[in-house]
């Protein structure tokens, strides 16, 4: 068994599952406004995960999008227009039991369906004839798919975009509360976050709220710190929390994205 397998193993306890993951269902249709195509994406047997494409062009760069925790799919029908106007196509994809996915939500389920989620993801491009650049991006709790995706499947890749995120399992497993479960593992691999990192070497942005009280800046600044990419920038945003990046410092974090993207 590898570190990353007992980190996930340990992060399967029903306890921290409980505490870390808030899903919630919700079916939405497809829509014209904005445009949005739901698509399923099947990641074993009997499980299907939702997601929503939002589509800009065949030509454009297209980024697989992993939300954060509490979030669902559809809700990005308020911020993908915003990608659009950049030029970008963007597929978000929900995670066991969030929106209108099948199965049950576990952290080691989150990261494995991460796979065959991007496979998926890619078929669906190709087969609708959309050939522009690959990106993957997570928010938040997603930050753990998404860097999961950059570490295995760098080749397939245009760049990493990871808004706030964190590093250290160990500090994570504070702010929920759980380092009673640590016993005598005073390093906690977890997600794997601050040391799959290191090894990515695809063009790397990191997006964070200097005032994030869920996840505390410094994380941010230890992922870029931690990151293995020759080309990899930073934006962190004055006066932003962890749910208002959009609010405060919208041109702030899209000039970032539309750079990033550009220069990529």
């Amino acid at each position: 068994m590898t570190d990353f397998e007992k980190g996930l193993r340990l992060y399967d306890h029903p306890e921290i599952t409980r505490r870390l993951l808030f899903p919630r269902r919700e079916f939405i249709a497809d829509s014209t406004n904005p445009r949005a195509f739901n698509h399923f994406i099947e990641v074993e047997s009997g499980v299907e995960i939702g997601c929503r494409f939002y589509p800009f062009g065949e030509e454009a760069p297209n980024i697989i999008y992993f939300h954060g925790n509490g979030e669902i799919a559809s809700d990005y029908d308020f911020v993908a227009p915003m990608y659009r106007e950049l030029g970008l196509n963007l597929f978000v994809t929900d995670y066991r039991g969030y929106g209108m996915s099948s199965g049950d939500p576990t952290p080691g389920a989150m990261i494995r369906d991460a796979h065959p989620l991007f496979w998926g993801f890619s078929g669906f491009l190709s087969e609708r004839r959309f050939t522009g650049r690959h990106y993957v991006m997570g928010r938040s709790l997603g930050s753990a798919p998404a860097i999961e995706i950059a570490y295995r499947h760098s080749k397939q890749l245009a760049g990493l975009i990871v808004e706030s995120g964190f590093a250290s399992a160990r500090n994570q497993l504070r702010r929920i509360g759980m380092t009673r479960l640590l016993e005598d593992d005073l390093e906690p691999v977890g997600f794997g976050n601050d040391i799959k990192i290191g090894a990515i070497k695809i063009p790397t942005l990191i997006i964070h709220g200097e005032e994030d009280e869920i996840i505390p800046v410094g994380e941010g600044r230890s992922l870029y710190e931690l990151s293995g990419a020759p080309l990899k920038r930073v934006c962190f945003i004055p006066r932003a929390g962890h749910n208002d990046l959009l609010i405060g410092g919208l041109k702030r974090y899209m000039d970032a994205v539309d750079t990033f993207i550009s220069a990529t």
